[in-house]
């Protein structure tokens, strides 16, 4: 068929007042962009309330809960408890044993359905480390929302899930316990990992301060302890042994400041009968909400001071 020069074809469409149609118009965009939405915010809800476990190789990942799933878990779920536990960490320059224990300790904590939050006490002074003193200052710094503390050793990981972490009402709670601890078996042993109210830490006017370098202050505190007449507990029925923790410190690697300066030496077995919380002496730097692995923690960078002429062996040799 011929057409005529003058004469062009003519295409037929269909009625362009059709949704579909080819032309655009604001109204037509703004409904596609809500039905959008709409179906996002479904999906949403669905692969937060279904299973969505998956299978990698022989294990599973279990379900991890939406954001607003783990905070109502924590914060209005009655069998949470009422407590807050403030976890203590004193620290300095052992980030790969911190990028384990944050992430594992509040997995565990979680598990056990302990209300919590983890404060990483960081030195940043040119003093020795005072394990005892960070802890003072993780007390004082901890907040009004936590009710009792955990004195926690950063390279000692729980592996017994029936270990207790609940709040020492009775008194205080000696988790790393002698006859579990992998290193250290004596009697009066409290260090690792031990837990008290905050009415009996301040009972106890904390740790002494005249503790630098490592070593001797928690057998310090164990009499700190038997002086406020203080019982101190420790798990029972616990079967795993020496395997109840990982101990994660490489010793090669970590080597501990155990060197004993001047009068150090006859000073570490004396009782302080007045130092502690009251007289500890230090500047925060600044105080950071970090998260290691998904896993939140509070890191307050901490400047100590160091009275001189009371502990010279401070400073190193």
């Amino acid at each position: 068929m011929m057409y005529s020069s003058r004469r062009k074809p003519v295409l037929y469409f269909r009625d362009d007042r059709s949704f579909l149609s080819r032309k655009c118009t604001v109204w037509k965009l703004c409904g596609l962009c809500m039905l959008f939405v709409l179906g996002s915010l479904l999906w949403v809800q669905l692969t937060c309330s279904g299973d969505m476990s998956q299978t990698v190789g022989h294990g599973h990942l279990p379900h991890q809960p939406c954001p607003t799933e783990r905070h109502a878990s924590s914060a209005d779920d009655p069998s949470w408890g009422p407590h807050k536990m403030a976890l203590i960490v004193p620290f300095r320059e052992r980030f790969e044993e911190l990028l384990i224990f944050v992430p594992y300790m509040h997995a565990f904590l979680n598990k056990k359905k302990i209300r919590h939050q983890i404060f990483i006490l960081n030195q940043l002074d040119h003093f020795r480390f005072n394990r005892a003193s960070l802890i003072n200052v993780g007390f004082l710094e901890s907040g009004n929302d936590t009710d009792y503390i955990a004195m926690h050793d950063v390279d000692l990981l729980p592996q017994n899930e029936d270990l207790d972490y609940g709040f020492p009402n009775e008194g205080p709670f000696h988790v790393a316990s002698p006859d579990l601890h992998p290193l250290y078996h004596y009697k009066t042993y409290v260090g690792g990992i031990l837990l008290l109210t905050k009415k009996h830490y301040q009972l106890c006017n904390g740790m002494s301060n005249r503790f630098w370098g490592w070593g001797r202050e928690d057998d310090e505190f164990f009499r700190r302890l038997k002086t406020a007449d203080l019982k101190l507990f420790r798990p029972v029925g616990i079967t795993t042994g020496t395997k109840t923790f990982r101990h994660i410190h490489d010793p090669g690697w970590r080597k501990r400041d155990q060197k004993r300066i001047a009068a150090q030496k006859q000073e570490q077995f004396k009782v302080d009968p007045e130092g502690g919380l009251t007289n500890l002496r230090y500047k925060v730097e600044s105080r950071q909400e970090v998260t290691i692995s998904g896993a939140p923690c509070t890191v307050i960078n901490t400047f100590l001071e160091c009275d001189i002429s009371l502990t010279p062996w401070c400073q190193p040799s």
